[in-house]
């Protein structure tokens, strides 16, 4: 009897040190994009460190949830782990869009500051719905995309400007235009169906989702470079034990390291590539600019008023020298 029962306990132990756990993990890009590219990387990585402990199976293209819909399916359990675009949920906390105010940080350099000036207060957020960060990774800056020329922004009023968080909505308005709410996935389709005429978005949304097919002018305006978040269920994370939890932080920081520089990379190699599939690249866009600036100086105010003290010390720190 001692025999069988200590052969039964190895067995328990042996069945327990090969116990798998699976995540499924959503994003709303494309396969083909730099992002969900490097979300498969971090899944590797995990499975990888953990000599697959953890599984984690990437699920793009707003196929497992639609892309506005991920963060609040983390928080809510209904999957342990995802990807969003942070100024898309702005309208539930100021912080997710602090990265969306036009020309606060229009530069990687810039853009990097204000992440490490926010990830306090972003963390604490996220913390306070349930949720871990894991990681971010911007896009390339925001440019302005158009089916008809735009000397102004005048030139914008009474179209129809594609909308993908509060700060679209506001900069559209703005301008005249008619903000129409769509996910980069369902862009195309608007585009082909005249649903939309304009739109901010980065260069590698428009090589990706061959948005150039549709469009003819981009105007290299930097307005913004949004973040997207990696982030897991705080419950998901502490399930897993001390060795996994270790793995999937090491390799979330590897991952946000080689996303930064991989956004930036690819950039200027986007750019060349609209230029060739036959768009009229402006990069100086100057009347615009200064346009977007005014527009930008006075939602900078605005998100002070809604941030306070935590949105005062943010843009203190990261107007620091």
């Amino acid at each position: 009897m001692k025999k069988l029962l200590l052969s039964f306990a190895a067995t328990l132990a042996v069945g327990s040190a090969f116990a798998q756990t699976k995540w499924d993990l959503p994003s709303g890009y494309g396969a083909n994009t730099f992002q969900v590219q490097n979300l498969v990387q971090f899944a590797e990585g995990v499975d990888k460190a953990t000599a697959g402990k953890l599984k984690i199976t990437v699920h793009p293209g707003a196929s497992l949830f639609k892309a506005n819909e991920i963060k609040r399916a983390v928080q809510s359990a209904q999957t342990p782990i995802g990807e969003f675009i942070l100024s898309g949920a702005s309208n539930e906390s100021p912080i997710f869009g602090v990265d969306s105010i036009p020309f606060l940080a229009t530069s990687y350099a810039e853009s990097k500051k204000l992440d490490t000036a926010s990830r306090a207060v972003l963390t604490k957020t996220l913390a306070a719905q349930g949720m871990k960060l894991l990681y971010t990774v911007p896009w390339p800056p925001q440019g302005l995309y158009s089916k008809k020329a735009i000397a102004s922004m005048a030139d914008l009023k009474g179209t129809k400007m594609r909308a993908y968080n509060p700060a679209t909505s506001f900069i559209a308005t703005a301008a005249g235009a008619q903000p129409v709410t769509i996910q980069l996935a369902e862009l195309p389709a608007a585009l082909a169906t005249g649903g939309v005429d304009n739109f901010l978005t980065s260069s590698a949304s428009g090589v990706d989702s061959k948005l150039y097919e549709s469009v003819k002018f981009f105007y290299d305006v930097n307005a913004w470079l949004p973040r997207n978040a990696v982030v897991v269920n705080q419950k998901a994370f502490d399930g897993l034990d001390k060795a996994s939890q270790d793995a999937v932080l090491q390799q979330a920081s590897a991952a946000e390291q080689r996303g930064w520089a991989i956004s930036e990379k690819k950039d200027d190699e986007y750019l060349k590539e609209l230029a060739a599939k036959g768009m009229k690249i402006d990069t100086t866009s100057a009347g615009l600019k200064r346009e977007l600036k005014v527009i930008g100086d006075q939602m900078t105010a605005d998100w002070l008023k809604l941030a306070g003290d935590d949105g005062k010390a943010i843009i203190d720190a990261f107007n620091k020298k």
